[in-house]
């Protein structure tokens, strides 16, 4: 087996979501690009829930995550995986992305949902308790993976919606102008 490596992080500076993953697949390996299993259907659920076409280019889906403040990455910077499923990922060669950096770099995180449970326990090995964070609020998710075939999409959908919430309560407490007559 040998080593592969994730992708950058998709962000924006004043991003208030992060969603994580674990390890890119063999597919979005091939084609740079997260989430490119045909079969995946991380970009369905979130263009359903932001409103966007999941057939747009990946750069305007990408574009369309950042106008959301929405980040992207995996909790995973390396490690050695037999095929695409998480569960061949070898546990003793795991190493974590740089999340104290980003998370001091991204200071209006306020959300962080896992893409799985593959991408939760991850994070609660190698980051949790090497980080110092504000109050976030971590939220495990059904995987978007094809390999997750028992939840139907309309499930993981449902599921899912939750970052329509978090973004609702978010706006609700930022704060507004009201221009007085004088």
């Amino acid at each position: 087996m040998s080593r592969i490596q994730s992708f950058e992080p998709i962000e924006t500076k004043n991003a208030e979501i992060l969603i994580l993953g674990s390890m890119p697949g063999r597919a979005s390996l091939a084609a740079g690009q997260y989430y490119a299993h045909t079969q995946n259907a991380f970009w369905r659920i979130v263009s359903e829930l932001l409103g966007f076409d999941d057939a747009s280019p990946y750069p305007a889906r990408i574009a369309a995550l950042k106008s959301a403040r929405i980040a992207l990455w995996d909790v995973l910077q390396s490690c050695t995986r037999q095929g695409s499923l998480d569960a061949r990922i070898d546990r003793d060669t795991e190493i974590a992305n740089d999340f104290r950096t980003f998370f001091h770099t991204h200071k209006k995180i306020t959300h962080v949902f896992f893409n799985g449970a593959k991408a939760e326990a991850c994070f609660n090995r190698h980051v949790m308790r090497e980080i110092e964070t504000g109050p976030i609020s971590y939220l495990r998710l059904p995987s978007t993976s094809p390999a997750n075939a028992s939840m139907s999409l309309a499930h993981k959908l449902r599921a899912w919606r939750v970052i329509v919430g978090a973004k609702q309560a978010m706006q609700a407490m930022q704060p507004t102008s009201i221009l007085l007559d004088q």
